[in-house]
C-alpha cells in the first residue's frame, strides 16, 4: 500500500493511501460529561432500542472505523457525522473496559425492550407467591445479565460470585415481595401494586454490590485525568457502586411507582383494564413509553467517568499516589460501570 506522508502537527506521519487525517479525537465526548444535559443526548443515542438490532457486519465495520480513527486516520470522504454514529454503535456494543463485544440483552440499548416486557409483567403478575417467584426470577436473571455486561472489567468477577450475587438477588427479591404482600394484605389495593417497587429496588441494592464485591474488596482502578493508573480505591468503588444502584432504581420509578398509579384510575374508569389479557398489553405500552426516557436519563444522573478528590481517598492510597507522582492529581477518575 502506499504511503503518504503528512507532516502537518496533530497528525500521523504516514497516512495510509485512501485515507486522510481525523479532524477530532473521538474518545472524547461529543458532549461534555460533565453536564447533565450533555450525559443525556450521549446516552439517549447509547440507549436506542434499535441498535440491539444492528447486524454482527454493521458492528464490526463500526469497530473498524474506530479502530481506524484511533491510530489518526480515516477513509477519505468519511463525514464527522458519520464517524460519530459509529463511535455511538461501537459504544452501544462494545466494553469501555475490554474493548469486547457484549452479549446482547446485557446492553444499554436492549434496556428498553427487555424492561419493558418484564416489568409489565411485574405489574400484572404480583397477586399470589407463584406469580411473584416466577415473576422476580426472570427480573433478576435479566438483571444479573445487565450488571455482569456493564461492570468494571478492570475488577474481575468470578463465576462464584456471578452466581452467589444471581442467587441472592433472586431470593432477596422474592422474600421481600412475599413480606410486604402479607402486610398490605388489607391495606388500599395501590399499596399492593407498589410491591414489585420495593422488591426490585431490595434487590438492586442487593445484587450490584454482590456482584461487584470483588470491587469493594480490593478496591476500584483509579487514574490521573490522562489516564495513568495510580492503584485502587475502596472509596471510589463505594461512590461507583452506589451511583449504579440509585440509576438503576431511579429507572423503575415512573413504571413501578407511577404507572401503577394511573393503571388503578383508569380501571375505575374502564373495567375492561381488569382483564388480564387487556391489562398487560396496556401496561406494556407504558412501561415501553417510559422507560424510552427513563432510561437514558437514570444513565446520565452521574458521569460514567466519575470521580473523587485526592484528599477523600484512603490515606495509604494518598501515600502511594505521592510515591508515583509529584505533585499528587486534585481528583482521581474511575469508570463507575452503568
Amino acid at each position: 500500500m502506499e504511503i503518504v506522508h503528512h507532516e502537518e502537527e496533530g497528525h500521523p506521519k504516514c497516512i495510509p493511501e485512501g485515507m486522510e487525517p481525523v479532524p477530532v479525537n473521538i474518545d472524547i465526548p461529543r458532549w461534555d460529561q460533565n453536564q447533565f444535559t450533555g450525559r443525556l443526548n450521549h446516552f439517549i443515542r447509547i440507549t436506542n432500542p434499535f441498535l440491539s438490532l444492528k447486524t454482527e457486519s454493521e458492528l464490526n465495520q463500526a469497530k473498524h472505523l474506530v479502530d481506524t480513527a484511533r491510530l489518526g486516520y480515516m477513509p477519505k470522504g468519511t463525514t464527522i457525522n458519520r464517524l460519530y454514529s459509529a463511535k455511538v454503535l461501537y459504544d452501544s456494543a462494545f466494553h469501555p473496559d475490554t474493548g469486547e463485544k457484549m452479549n446482547t440483552i446485557g446492553r444499554m440499548s436492549f434496556q428498553v425492550p427487555g424492561g419493558t416486557v418484564i416489568t409489565a409483567g411485574l405489574l400484572v403478575y404480583y397477586r399470589t407467591t407463584f406469580q411473584v417467584l416466577c415473576a422476580q426470577w426472570i427480573n433478576q436473571s435479566f438483571n444479573a445479565l445487565v450488571n455482569y455486561t456493564n461492570r468494571n472489567a478492570k475488577s474481575e468477577v468470578t463465576n462464584r460470585q456471578i452466581g452467589a450475587a444471581y442467587v441472592c438477588a433472586t431470593t432477596g427479591a422474592v422474600a421481600v415481595s412475599v413480606a410486604v404482600n402479607s402486610l398490605v394484605k388489607n391495606a388500599p389495593h395501590i399499596l399492593k401494586r407498589w410491591v414489585p417497587f420495593v422488591a426490585v429496588a431490595s434487590a438492586n441494592c442487593i445484587n450490584i454490590p454482590i456482584m461487584r464485591q470483588r470491587e469493594l474488596v480490593e478496591g476500584m482502578t483509579i487514574s490521573d485525568s490522562d489516564g495513568n493508573v495510580l492503584g485502587k480505591s475502596r472509596l471510589a468503588a463505594v461512590k461507583g457502586i452506589a451511583q449504579v444502584a440509585f440509576s438503576r432504581i431511579f429507572m423503575t420509578i415512573p413504571t413501578l411507582l407511577l404507572l401503577p398509579v394511573i393503571m388503578t384510575r383508569l380501571e375505575r374508569r374502564y373495567p375492561v383494564l381488569l382483564r388480564n389479557k387487556v391489562s398487560i398489553v396496556v401496561q406494556t405500552l407504558f412501561c415501553g413509553i417510559m422507560l424510552t426516557f427513563s432510561v437514558p436519563i437514570g444513565c446520565s444522573l452521574f458521569p460514567q467517568r466519575s470521580s473523587l478528590s485526592f484528599s477523600q481517598l484512603e490515606s495509604h492510597v494518598q501515600e502511594s499516589i505521592r510515591l508515583k507522582k509529584t505533585p499528587p492529581p486534585q481528583r482521581v477518575y474511575f469508570n463507575k460501570g452503568l
